[in-house]
């Protein structure tokens, strides 16, 4: 799997230097250059664990991101965001992050998407 290439571009902000593509069993993505990412949204008590722009899972983080912000666009589609999840799992161990970190991020990125689109939005 490849590794993207980002450069500093705002406070907090990361932005594409060349395209992104990636592939696996649910499809492709193509990420354009210029997309900007704010890196994984771990809670900063925790970022001397899971820093938020490891190079480590960056690459998985950096699709995830633009899945959401494409799910979001989409009326908040929470099926969208059920395969952002998968996606970012998948993405997660081709680039050989351990099983629990990789288990750890997408069962904190599913509950947080089951609570926000799915949970809360039935009321």
């Amino acid at each position: 799997m490849n590794r993207v290439v980002l450069k500093p571009c705002e406070k907090d902000k990361f932005e594409l230097v060349e395209s992104y593509g990636y592939e696996c069993g649910f499809g492709r993505v193509d990420i354009p250059s210029g997309y900007k990412t704010n890196g994984a949204n771990i809670p900063r008590i925790l970022w001397s664990f899971y820093p938020p722009n490891s190079p480590e899972y960056l690459s998985a983080v950096v699709i995830h991101d633009y899945l959401c912000d494409k799910a979001y666009q989409n009326d908040k589609n929470y099926e969208d965001f059920i395969l952002a999840d998968n996606i970012f799992f998948i993405a997660l161990k081709e680039l050989g992050v351990d099983r629990f970190k990789s288990a750890l991020f997408y069962l904190s990125c599913k509950t947080y998407h089951y609570l926000k689109y799915k949970l809360l939005r039935r009321k």
